[in-house]
């Protein structure tokens, strides 16, 4: 059973419920307003008959009758009297005209005083009557003994014709205003749930289709199905957002073990030819000797020994390049599992100038230049020592692959409580436009032009190492004039001990 039928039903219980309270309420008002005045026109009467039961010398129930009034003369009063041994003993004068007779139960009944409907007839036509009946008792041998009945009566006819025709129109018009209320509510109802109608099929279309774009409709004014709808519309935006997210990450994923893949398989083919060729020309060796029969391994001439040399030079050279790219995907690797570096305050100044002493052992082809690094006297970071020198040496090294000629310069400023490292180059430099790609994975900013070789990972790990010291960084380039990157980390001044100087102070 759907929600707006059960909605209408409850509805229309309560309102079948309410509408026969009202009528039965209604109907018991006109009922007694409508009698109310007979029954007090009824009881009068019946206060002024007096009635006193005799027996005579022939052992018969005479009942004397002491009528205070003319009551037996009032047209529309009808009165009867029964003696239960003789039967009716006295009737009104409208009685005896119309030969009419009031039904009356029998002694054995025990008759009580009260008010009784009664049908009567007179000729052809039946009428109702509301007669007050009185119980005529006599003390007999110690007991009372109802020995007859007074009558008192009014015709009904009209008050209960109209009292029936109240009941049809209650009770019709009650069945049909709960029809009317079952038609119109099963109306609204559904006007009022068909935005939920709609909530339905939308998110049917984005089950079937699976496409998260998809939005419900606007649901007018923000009642509860507004809202409702309104909160889902939010919780597909963010489950598109995620999805999105998910399969950017999933495209990157496959993307990254592709690109992680191809890197080693080239070092890995290098050191499998070159081994390859070792082993075909020490097997010719082998052979030349044992040809020889000697018995001594003639030494190798100078071309052999040449290539011999170059193919282990490769090995190692490949090996290297392993190792590094190796080391680059493991620390990738801690950057996606969530890894937190362990930080603690640094002296900036020592930390650079050691950067800078083993930067000169770089191989490179252009002028290494220090320049001012005053900014950083006395200023400490809240870093991890070895990820930050990493940081340094990572953007150090891309200026020496890229600055065929020209100079690569190390300086440092302070700005708004963050001290900056710039290194800046006069190399091929980048397209300007190239700058929001150049810390993804692999990516190769002249990976067209082949001018230099590399993984393409070390951006990526120092936009990590960046991230992690809340640092940030900024990139200015012309394509063919040289970088310039400045890398901004919060810079952190310690209070000076001073009890530390006055240590040092007495022992000077």
């Amino acid at each position: 059973m759907s929600i707006r039928l059960r909605l209408t039903l409850w509805y229309s219980g309560l309102l079948a419920a309410t509408m026969i309270v009202l009528g039965v309420t209604i109907y018991f008002f006109v009922n007694w307003n409508t009698y109310g005045d007979m029954k007090d026109q009824l009881r009068a009467a019946n206060s002024n008959f007096h009635i006193q039961p005799v027996i005579n010398f022939l052992d018969k129930m005479d009942l004397r009758m002491l009528v205070s009034d003319r009551s037996f003369e009032k047209k529309d009063l009808f009165i009867q009297v029964v003696n239960y041994r003789e039967g009716v003993l006295l009737q009104s004068n409208n009685m005896m005209v119309n030969n009419i007779s009031l039904p009356y139960a029998d002694a054995s009944k025990h008759p009580e005083a009260g008010f009784v409907k009664a049908k009567i007839t007179s000729g052809n036509y039946q009428y109702d009557m509301l007669t007050y009946q009185r119980p005529i008792e006599v003390n007999i041998n110690g007991e009372n003994t109802v020995v007859g009945l007074l009558q008192l009566g009014f015709l009904s006819h009209n008050e209960e014709r109209f009292l029936s025709g109240l009941r049809t129109i209650l009770i019709l018009s009650s069945l049909a205003i709960v029809f009317v209320a079952f038609t119109v509510g099963l109306f609204i109802a559904r006007q009022a749930l068909r935005p939920i109608d709609r909530v339905i099929r939308a998110t049917e279309q984005i089950e079937k289709g699976s496409d998260l774009s998809m939005r419900i409709p606007s649901m007018g004014p923000r009642d509860e199905i507004g809202r409702l709808a309104h909160t889902l519309n939010v919780m597909l935006s963010r489950l598109e957002l995620a999805y999105n997210e998910l399969d950017d990450a999933y495209t990157a994923q496959r993307r990254f073990v592709s690109d992680a893949s191809h890197e080693l398989r080239t070092p890995l083919t290098t050191i499998r030819g070159n081994i390859d060729l070792l082993e075909r020309m020490w097997d010719k060796i082998r052979d030349t000797n044992r040809d020889s029969g000697s018995g001594e391994w003639l030494p190798l001439d100078a071309d052999r020994w040449e290539m011999s040399k170059e193919a282990m030079m490769d090995i190692s050279s490949e090996a290297k390049r392993m190792s590094t790219l190796v080391n680059d995907l493991l620390a990738l690797a801690r950057a996606d599992a969530g890894y937190t570096m362990e930080k603690q305050p640094v002296e900036a100044l020592p930390l650079t100038e050691e950067v800078v002493r083993r930067a000169q052992l770089l191989p490179r082809s252009a002028e290494w230049r220090v320049g001012d690094l005053s900014a950083l006297r006395g200023v400490y970071v809240n870093a991890n020592a070895n990820y930050l020198q990493q940081l340094l040496f990572i953007f150090i090294e891309n200026a020496f692959k890229y600055t065929p000629e020209g100079h690569i310069e190390l300086s440092a400023m302070m700005r708004e409580g963050q001290i900056g490292f710039v290194v800046e180059d006069t190399g091929i430099g980048m397209n300007p436009e190239e700058i929001p790609h150049i810390f993804d994975r692999f990516y190769r900013a002249d990976e067209s032009r082949g001018v230099t070789v590399g993984t393409g990972l070390g951006l990526s790990i120092a936009k990590w190492i960046i991230d992690e010291h809340q640092g940030s960084i900024e990139v200015t380039t012309r394509e063919g004039e040289g970088s310039r990157f400045t890398i901004w980390l919060p810079a952190v001044f310690p209070d000076a001990d001073h009890s530390s100087i006055i240590e040092q102070t007495d022992e000077i």
